[in-house]
């Protein structure tokens, strides 16, 4: 009786903190929450947005005409969230709501605090829960929660957007967390590799070996099954000069990262490049693969000590 083939599984995170500088648009509004005050921006055709923007996204025209906008809104449409992830806004199930604060002729999206999806419904109206701690931040914002009123027919109140301490930049972490399965061709590559071995597939039409395989060729689109084992060694084609520190990542900078075509393999794969000075690295360098203290997986590459391989040789592969 044949064995099941192992499913390999693993969590995986990618994540980028953006930083970024504010405009004295964006500046307001985030300073604004801290101070629970909800600003907009006025349109030349008079329209209020909130969240304010810079630019009319209909002419294009530079905004800047503040106004502030009560803490009440209209739910305008919504999705209930049944199973909250790490870092929303509540860790309890909850709806993802529009609402259209009063003034306002945009909405705004957040979070409603609501017992069960029942208890949601476009039309509702809601008010804001600020956080108890704030920092000028959107998060400022705890959530929206169910609040008995009529709409408010009040104009929008003028404001010069001036606070003591403004906001200036914010840093907006992305994430995103997952499982991954690795398919057919990719499970075949990893145990490959835990055995030191470099395995890719032959496109049956263009003939080329992609490495790590993907299970079809990306130019073909033709299915690919033949493993064609690869390397150990390799060349470099091209490479840059790393000189920011990653975060969790114990290599000093500067590094070099680099394109290594393998032998045998017609596609470039990344890989970083050690045992000699950054500075030294070049395109034709030859190198081979410097296992990983479990020898799963190669940490990074070397010199073999051969020669410079001959431009010719890899430029298809640039």
């Amino acid at each position: 009786m044949t064995a099941t083939p192992e499913t390999l599984r693993a969590p995986l995170v990618v994540e980028f903190p953006f930083t970024r500088s504010l405009g004295p648009v964006q500046s307001a509004f985030l300073t604004g929450l801290r101070e629970r005050t909800l600003l907009g921006v006025r349109t030349e055709a008079g329209r209020v947005l909130v969240p304010p923007v810079e630019y009319d996204p209909e002419t294009a025209a530079e905004l800047r005409d503040l106004v502030e906008v009560d803490a009440t809104g209209t739910v305008t449409t919504w999705a209930w969230n049944p199973e909250p992830r790490p870092g929303q806004p509540l860790a309890t199930p909850f709806a993802w709501v529009l609402v259209r604060l009063d003034g306002a002729d945009t909405a705004l999206l957040h979070a409603l605090d609501a017992p069960h999806p029942d208890a949601v419904r476009t039309g509702m109206r809601v008010r804001v829960r600020w956080a108890a701690e704030r920092h000028g931040a959107i998060t400022d914002i705890a959530c929206f929660e169910p609040y008995e009123s009529t709409p408010r027919r009040t104009p929008p109140r003028p404001h010069d957007g001036r606070f003591d301490a403004p906001v200036t930049g914010i840093v907006a972490p992305a994430r995103l967390d997952y499982t991954y399965s690795p398919g057919r061709a990719q499970t075949a590559y990893l145990h490959a590799l835990a055995e030191r071995r470099t395995v890719g597939e032959r496109c049956p039409s263009c003939a080329k070996v992609y490495v790590p395989p993907r299970g079809a060729c990306p130019t073909c689109g033709i299915a690919t099954t033949e493993r064609v084992e690869v390397g150990p060694r390799g060349t470099v084609t091209t490479f840059c000069i790393v000189n920011i520190k990653a975060k969790n990542l114990n290599i000093e900078v500067p590094y070099v990262y680099a394109h290594i075509a393998l032998d045998g393999a017609g596609l470039a794969l990344h890989g970083r490049i050690a045992g000699i000075p950054y500075d030294q690295v070049r395109m034709g360098l030859r190198v081979e693969p410097v296992w990983s203290d479990d020898g799963r997986y190669p940490d990074h590459y070397r010199p073999s000590g051969e020669p410079d391989a001959d431009y010719d040789t890899y430029k298809e592969l640039l």
